[in-house]
Order: C-alpha cells, then sequence, then structure tokens
C-alpha cells in the first residue's frame, strides 16, 4: 500500500489557481501544513526560516484573494517568499533552494512568472509595484497590484518616496504593511480586525465618499469634518501618516488570523485608490525556538528542526567579520572618538559587542544606506572618526553620498566593507562583485584588500588613523588561519609584499585570493605578490614583476573591468612598461548563486583555474610550462 501524502492539502497545489479551488474554511489547514513542510525543507537546505514563518498565512490569503500572477504580486526584498515560491508551482524543487543551477533565495522574473519583481536589497516594493499600476493605467488593463514590505523595509527614504508619489498619482495600488516588531497584543486583536473589516467596507468607503463630494460645496464644513475623522481615526489606528501621503489605511490586523485577512483584503480588492494594510505577523511564528529567537532564525544553514540551532562561536578560525567586531572594541578602548554606524546589520557586520560595551558611540541608522554615509560626513567634520559597517552590496546604495559628501571634502571615514567579492547563496543581488571598480575610481581614496585574518586587522588600524577616507573590502566567512596578533599596528600605506620569489611569471594578488595563487605558484614556480593596497598601489613592485618576468598576472575577487587589474594597466602604462598581462577576476556577468567554493572555481579564481589560465598564455606567447624551470630566467630580489 501506498503511504499517505504527508502534506495532502499542499500537494494538492501546483498554482494558486488550484488554492482558489478550496473553500476558505481549509486554508487554516493548509497553512499548518505549509508551516510544517517549510520547516522541514529550510532546515535541510538552509536559508532565511523566521520571516517566512511568519508569512504563511498573509501569503495564502494574498494568492486566494486576488488572481495572481495577471493581478502583480510584489514582494519586498524576499526574505518572506519561500510561501509564495512553494505555492506557485516551486514546491518539489525546495530541495534545491540557494544551490548552483537551483532555486534561487529570492524572487526573480527568469524564475517564475509569479515573480513579477527580481529583488535581494530592501524598500524596493513600492516603487516598483506602483509602475507597474501606472503601466496597467496608461494600457488600459483592469487588474490589480500589491506591494508587500516590512516594517525594517519602511525605515528606507526610497520607501516612503515611492509612498509619497503614489498617494499623489492617486494610483491604484494596494501596499500591505508586513509588520513583525510589534506585539500582537493588545494593539491587535478582536477590536482591531473588526475596525479594520469596518472601514475597508464597501458601506463606509461609500458614505465617505459621499460625503465628500456633498461638503465640497461647503468647505469649512468639509475641513471641519475632515479633521474630526482623522481625530477619530488617529485614537484607534496608528495611519496618520500615510493618510497625510494620499493613502487610505486600515488596520492594524492579525496575520495570523486568516477568516480576518481574507475578509479584509476582499473588501480593499473592491476599492480604488492607493490603500494600505497594515498587518501584524510574528517572527518565526509556529516553530517555538525562531520565535523566541527571531534574529538567529533570520537566516540558517542545515539544522535538526528537533534539535534546533547548535551554539555558534565554535572551534575553528574566526571569520573576517568576527575579526573587524573586535578590532572595533580595541580600537574604541584606545580612541574616544571612534564612532560606529551600521544601516541595520548589527548582527550580520560584528557589531554587537560594541553596541553592549560602547551603546552612546554606536547608530544604527535602519535601512539608511545614504542617511549613514553623510551622517559619518558629518561626524568627521566634527572631530569624530567614524567607522561604517556595510555590506559591499549596500553601499551601492549610498555612492552619491560617498562620493559628493565623503571623498569630495575628504573626511576621515573608514568603511568597512563586509560580504565583498563572491558571497555564495545568496546570489547575484548580495555579490560584492564591483567595490573595488567604483571604489577605485574616487579621489582621496585609500583602498585595501587583506589576505588573512591578520593582515584585515592591521588593515583596519591603517585606514582608521589615516586622515581621510579609506576602505577595508573583505569577503564572508573565514581567512586561512592566520593568528591575528593584538596589537593595533598599521601597515605602511601603499606597499606590497612578495610572499614568494619565481620565475617568468608574476602573480600580483589582491586580498583573498592570494591563498589559492601561492598554490598555483608553487606549482609554476612563480613570483606571487601581496599587493594589499588597490589604492594607492605599490608601483615600484609592479615594475619590478614587469621588469623581471615574461608575463604579470594580476587576481582579484572583483569584476575585471575597472578593478585592481585595470590599475595595474593604468600603472604599466604610465611607466611605459611593455609586458604582457592576464587579468584574472570576474568576468562581465552577474555571478549565479551556490557554494563561494563553486563560483570561484567557475570563475576560475581556484588554485585549477588559476594555474588553467596561466597555462593557456603561456602556450599562446608560445612559452609552455617546462619553460618556467629556465635557469636563465630572472628572478625579482
Amino acid at each position: 500500500m501506498t503511504q499517505p501524502a504527508p502534506y495532502p492539502l499542499l500537494s494538492s497545489i501546483s498554482a494558486p489557481s488550484d488554492l482558489r479551488e478550496l473553500p476558505a474554511s481549509e486554508l487554516t489547514v493548509l497553512a499548518r501544513e505549509l508551516r510544517a513542510f517549510l520547516l522541514e525543507s529550510v532546515s535541510g537546505t538552509g536559508g532565511h526560516l523566521a520571516s517566512n514563518l511568519g508569512s504563511v498565512e498573509l501569503t495564502i490569503a494574498l494568492h486566494y484573494v486576488f488572481n495572481t500572477p495577471e493581478d502583480r504580486l510584489v514582494w519586498d526584498v524576499g526574505h518572506q517568499s519561500y510561501p509564495h515560491k512553494i505555492l506557485t508551482g516551486r514546491r518539489e524543487a525546495m530541495p534545491s533552494l540557494r544551490r548552483k543551477g537551483g532555486l534561487a533565495g529570492f524572487p526573480r522574473r527568469a524564475e517564475s512568472p509569479y515573480d513579477t519583481f527580481g529583488t535581494g536589497h530592501s524598500s524596493t516594493s513600492i516603487s516598483a509595484a506602483l509602475g507597474m499600476a501606472l503601466a496597467a493605467r496608461q494600457k488600459g488593463e483592469d487588474r490589480h497590484t500589491v506591494a508587500v514590505i516590512g516594517d525594517g523595509a519602511m525605515t528606507a527614504g526610497m520607501a516612503f518616496e515611492a509612498l509619497n508619489h503614489a498617494g499623489d498619482e492617486k494610483a491604484d495600488l494596494l501596499v500591505v504593511l508586513n509588520d513583525n516588531e510589534m506585539s500582537i497584543s493588545p494593539n491587535v486583536g478582536a477590536m482591531n480586525n473588526y475596525l479594520a473589516r469596518v472601514l475597508s467596507g464597501s458601506f463606509y468607503s461609500t458614505v465617505r465618499e459621499g460625503s465628500k463630494r456633498v461638503l465640497d460645496h461647503m468647505p469649512p464644513m468639509r475641513e471641519f469634518m475632515r479633521r474630526a475623522e482623522e481625530h477619530v481615526k488617529g485614537m484607534i489606528v496608528p495611519g496618520t501618516l500615510f493618510e497625510e501621503m494620499g493613502f487610505n489605511y486600515y488596520g492594524p490586523i492579525d496575520g495570523h488570523d486568516l477568516p480576518s485577512l481574507l475578509k479584509t483584503l476582499k473588501n480593499l480588492k473592491a476599492l480604488p485608490g492607493p490603500r494600505l494594510l497594515h498587518v501584524v505577523t510574528r517572527k518565526g511564528h509556529g516553530y517555538s525556538p525562531a520565535e523566541q529567537d527571531p534574529c538567529g532564525y533570520h537566516g540558517v544553514g542545515k539544522f535538526d528542526p528537533e534539535v534546533g540551532l547548535a551554539p555558534s562561536g565554535g572551534p575553528g578560525n574566526p571569520t573576517y567579520t568576527r575579526v573587524f567586531g573586535q578590532w572595533l572594541c580595541d580600537m574604541a578602548e584606545t580612541d574616544p572618538k571612534l564612532m560606529a554606524i551600521t544601516p541595520a546589520m548589527r548582527e550580520g557586520s560584528g557589531l554587537v559587542d560594541f553596541s553592549e560595551r560602547f551603546p552612546a558611540r554606536y547608530f544604527d541608522v535602519g535601512i539608511a544606506e545614504q542617511h549613514a554615509l553623510t551622517l559619518a560626513a558629518g561626524l568627521a567634520c566634527e572631530g569624530m572618526k567614524p567607522v561604517v559597517a556595510i555590506y559591499s552590496t549596500f553601499l551601492q546604495r549610498a555612492y552619491d553620498q560617498l562620493i559628493h559628501d565623503v571623498t569630495l571634502q575628504d573626511l576621515p571615514v573608514l568603511l568597512a566593507i563586509d560580504r565583498a567579492g563572491l558571497v555564495g547563496p545568496d546570489g547575484p543581488t548580495h555579490s560584492g562583485s564591483f567595490d573595488l571598480s567604483y571604489l577605485r575610481c574616487l579621489p582621496n581614496m585609500t583602498i585595501m584588500a587583506p589576505a588573512d585574518e591578520n593582515e584585515c586587522r592591521r588593515m583596519l588600524t591603517t585606514g582608521f588613523l589615516l586622515d581621510g577616507p579609506a576602505a577595508v573590502r573583505y569577503p564572508r566567512g573565514k581567512g586561512p588561519g592566520v593568528a591575528v596578533e593584538p596589537t593595533l599596528e598599521p601597515l605602511p600605506v601603499g606597499r606590497a609584499e612578495i610572499r614568494r620569489h619565481g620565475r617568468r611569471v608574476a602573480m600580483l594578488c589582491f586580498g583573498a585570493v592570494l591563498a589559492p595563487a601561492l598554490e598555483a605558484g608553487e606549482t609554476l614556480d612563480a613570483t606571487v605578490i601581496n599587493m594589499r593596497f588597490v589604492k594607492p598601489l605599490d608601483e615600484a613592485v609592479i615594475r619590478e614583476a614587469a621588469e623581471g618576468h615574461e608575463l604579470v598576472v594580476t587576481i582579484e575577487d572583483n569584476a575585471v573591468a575597472g578593478g585592481a587589474g585595470s590599475a595595474v594597466n593604468e600603472a604599466l602604462q604610465r611607466c611605459r612598461l611593455t609586458v604582457p598581462v592576464l587579468n584574472l577576476g570576474l568576468q562581465d556577468h552577474f555571478q549565479e548563486h551556490g557554494t563561494r567554493e563553486e563560483l570561484l572555481s567557475e570563475a576560475g579564481l581556484d588554485t585549477p583555474g588559476i594555474l588553467a589560465a596561466v597555462r593557456r598564455r603561456l602556450a599562446d606567447q608560445g612559452k609552455g610550462e617546462q619553460d618556467c624551470s629556465d635557469p636563465r630566467a630572472r628572478v625579482i630580489s
């Protein structure tokens, strides 16, 4: 006999059209199955868990009420989009989540017609959904547009820019604010659910709009009634701000109460214009460990749901993030002017200890990268020494502020750039592939890339002590295992180090790619140089490499276009040196998701890839590998 399906209702759904065939009375059972499947799936693959557990009922309700994909559903960031993926035909593919060739960890247009907008960075959903709503209006298409955005994403100015524009356009747009920071009680409960249903109902809407038309002929009375309505609603709901921006506000409503969600969404679907529904959910809902520790269960690796996550901080090499966090505390002990800033990435950037030990000198500005950079500039103007801890891809969002407010004014702001280079499973939205390219073109900027943990600490000290803007970019994960010295010793600015003397081939390495380059250098008997500084370059060592070798190879975990290798090419031109050059790095396409090791191998930045590329170039030059052992080859001293 065949075993019954462990998820009978869920297994019957291959698309939202199947979901809409179910009676509403069965949706609560479906939610239990979906939550159980989600926990089983993510615990086996790793990924974002707590936020997805909290969005189960909301996802079911949205796909049940709206005719997706004809109606457009836009998710913000995508941390809460796994239930959406499962209900839109990708349930059986979930074991491939975030693996090479498998499902992406975020919404992606190429993956499904239900993924109406690709995302990975915060606060884009309202802008994108507004664009879709305006396009529908222009084309005369009768369809609905819904943006789902979290309370954290609402800390970004971009979200409010979009709200302001949508209200001004009177666009036919529903924004669902998924608030998982408020407590369910006492603000949300039967009374608020009831009020949301009433305020979104046709009777209230008809009376309100009809009254406005009548009162148009009595301006003083209309203004009195408008103020009276705002006063009454302001005592009940926290929506005055959204109302002022042109949105009709509804809620807050319990995001785990399916009957209330369904009724309210059906009411709102029938209403025109800009509407905002405030839904309160709980991260990790239905799985007690994630409810108690939503931050710890935000992004997880594989784990046993019966046991929970294993304690972190076990034996092994420290991560670069941890090296930074320790350095930050140590430097703060010696310099009271140090101020630390993060755009909502306290845990991810390693600032937990600092925030607890130096709370008056710690600033989490929310998802507001632009503000973070200009805040740092203002602090620097008054003699403070700001350190901005930020991911490489998040720094992209503050590029104008970096140029205009920091580097143009030559202010001493240190950027501690985490997740530089290939990050792995999070995919192209989070790969720090471009920071060397977009940083090195900026005047006054000093740029460093450490090859190991201790060098990272010394570079942070170097950048902090400079009287101008500086950046230290380091990868996700652990280093090669070099012991970290407790001192705060800087490096000589712009000075490279020769790590291996060899013949014919000189490898100029920037950052974490030094380790595989050293292995390749042993096989090729090549010179290997740890460049350390991308700007200023050590032009003396570049000249020696060019004059003493027949092939110069640059290696970086960054886009080749405009990267560190390009800087070396420019230096060779300035020195009027002609030598064959091979630039190894990330080619002109976005790298897909997979493990960091898989992606480095695909990019040719692991040891076999470096060996293969150098051998091909030597062969193209008519000099096979056997020539590398020629005793007449010159060695730089």
